[in-house]
C-alpha cells in the first residue's frame, strides 16, 4: 500500500519512517503543500496524508478520486481545510488524530503566557547583551487572576488543570460543558459574560463557519481592557486586522500567537533570506508586546509519535475495512 505525504518536512520523515516498521507501508513524501497545483503529481497512491495547511478542496478531492486514491488521513486534529462534502460524494474516508499529547499544546499555552508576562525572552536577550537592570521587565503574577478559556475539549481541560494549579480562577465556554471540570471549580459562563471578567483569554476551539474570526471588533470591546489573549487553536478565529487595532488602542495588553489566519504563506518554511509582503503579520511582528511563534505547539517527541502511529493505524483498519477504535478520528 503507498501513501502519498504532503506538506512533509525531516521530522515527519523521521517520525512516520520509525513507526512504519510494522506497517510495512510504501511512502511518498512532498514538501510542497497539497493544492492544485500539485495534485496531479499524486501517482498510485492508495491513501494521502496531509496537514493543517494543505488544501484539501473539492477540485482535489476529485482528482485525487479520478485516480483511485481512497483515504484522505490528516495527521492533526483539526479538518477545516477537508471539503467533507466533496469526500462524502467521491466516497472516500477521511481520517484523523484527535487528541495527540494535549499535554504538548496545553503546557505550550502556558510557556507563551509565562513569556508575556514575566518578560523572559527579553530578559535572556538582555543578559546576553551583558544588560543586567531589571527596568522595564516588571511582570505580574498568575495566582488570583482570572482565566477565561474558550473551548474545554482534551486540550483546554488539561489547561485548566494547570491554570488551577497556579492559584487561578477558571472560568469556561463551550457548547459542551465537561462535568469534571465543573466538579473541579471551573466555572461554565456565557461568552458574554467570560469576556468582560477574564484578566487572560485563552482559545482552545476547532475553527468552524461558526465561529470564524470568534475575536472581532466586537468581542475585543466586550473584553476586559489590558487583557492578555492567547490563541494555540487556529489562525482564523481571530481577525488579523481588529486585534492590530486593539493592541494599538491599548484594550488588549499582550497578544502570544501560535497560529496565524494567512499562516499558509508563511509557516513551516525558513523565510529569513527573503521579503514578506504580509503588512498584517509585519505589523504585529512590531509590537513589543506580541510574541509569535510558528505553529509549534504540537511539537514535541512525544506528539510527533503518537500522531505518526495513529495515523498509521487509521489508515491501516480503514483499508482493512475495520472502523478505528477512537470514533472521533474518523470525519466521513
Amino acid at each position: 500500500m503507498k501513501i502519498t505525504f504532503f506538506s512533509a518536512k525531516p521530522y515527519d520523515k523521521q517520525f512516520f519512517d520509525q513507526s512504519n516498521d510494522s506497517f510495512g507501508f510504501q511512502y511518498e513524501y512532498f514538501e510542497t503543500h497539497l493544492g492544485p497545483h500539485i495534485v496531479n503529481a499524486v501517482e498510485h497512491a492508495d491513501a494521502v496524508c496531509v496537514f493543517v495547511n494543505d488544501k484539501v478542496s473539492r477540485e482535489v478531492i476529485s482528482v485525487l478520486a479520478s485516480r483511485k486514491v481512497r483515504i484522505i488521513a490528516l495527521r492533526c486534529a483539526g479538518f477545516n481545510n477537508v471539503d467533507l462534502q466533496a469526500a462524502r460524494e467521491y466516497g472516500m474516508r477521511v481520517c484523523r488524530v484527535p487528541a495527540y499529547s494535549p499535554e504538548a499544546v496545553a503546557e505550550y499555552t502556558v510557556a507563551m503566557l509565562l513569556t508575556l508576562i514575566r518578560k523572559t525572552h527579553k530578559a535572556y536577550n538582555r543578559v546576553r547583551e551583558q544588560n543586567f537592570s531589571l527596568n522595564g521587565l516588571l511582570g505580574s503574577n498568575i495566582h488570583g487572576r482570572t482565566i477565561g478559556l474558550i473551548g474545554t475539549g482534551k486540550i483546554g481541560k488539561v489547561f485548566c488543570g494547570i491554570m488551577r494549579g497556579f492559584g487561578a480562577r477558571v472560568l469556561a465556554y463551550d457548547l459542551v460543558p465537561d462535568p469534571q471540570l465543573q466538579a473541579a471549580g471551573v466555572i461554565y459562563t456565557s461568552l458574554e459574560e467570560l469576556l468582560p471578567q477574564s484578566d487572560i483569554l485563552s482559545l482552545h476551539c476547532p475553527l468552524t463557519k461558526d465561529n470564524y474570526h470568534l475575536i472581532d471588533k466586537g468581542t475585543l470591546s466586550k473584553m476586559k481592557p489590558g487583557v492578555i489573549l492567547i490563541n494555540t487553536s487556529r489562525g482564523g478565529l481571530v481577525c488579523t486586522a481588529d486585534i492590530i487595532q486593539a493592541l494599538k488602542d491599548r484594550q488588549v495588553g499582550a497578544l502570544g500567537i501560535d497560529v496565524y489566519e494567512q499562516e499558509e504563506n508563511l509557516f513551516f518554511r525558513d523565510l529569513s533570506g527573503s521579503i514578506i509582503d504580509d503588512d498584517q503579520i509585519q505589523r504585529l511582528m512590531s509590537f513589543p508586546n506580541v510574541l509569535i511563534t510558528a505553529h509549534q505547539a504540537f511539537f514535541t517527541e512525544e506528539a510527533m509519535s503518537q500522531i505518526a502511529q495513529v495515523t498509521l493505524e487509521n489508515i491501516r483498519d480503514l483499508t482493512n475495512g475495520i472502523e478505528p477504535k477512537d470514533s472521533s478520528a474518523i470525519l466521513v
